[in-house]
């Protein structure tokens, strides 16, 4: 396996949904590569990173202190990116 194919698997790695002979691929992979290890280390924190974020649902955007205008500039522009 490549770091380009292990790149490729590891959402469906991280959820299980991977043959058996594929995850051991993976992780022999793993075993050989160590830029590949921080990869998959710097991916479970970017998600336990956004799984925290949204935890308090009910924060307004006042209370974390965020300008209405960047909320409303952020959403512009995916809405925009989204339709072309």
């Amino acid at each position: 396996m490549t770091c380009r194919e292990f790149a490729a698997f590891i959402l469906d790695y991280r959820e299980g949904n991977v043959m058996p002979a594929v995850r051991a691929r993976f992780e022999d992979h793993l075993t050989r590569c160590p830029a590949c290890v921080n990869y998959l280390a710097a991916y479970e924190l970017s998600v336990a990173l956004g799984r925290d974020a949204f935890e308090d649902e009910d924060l307004s955007v006042e209370q974390v202190g965020v300008p209405e205008s960047l909320v409303t500039g952020i959403l512009s522009a995916l809405r925009a990116a989204r339709s072309s």
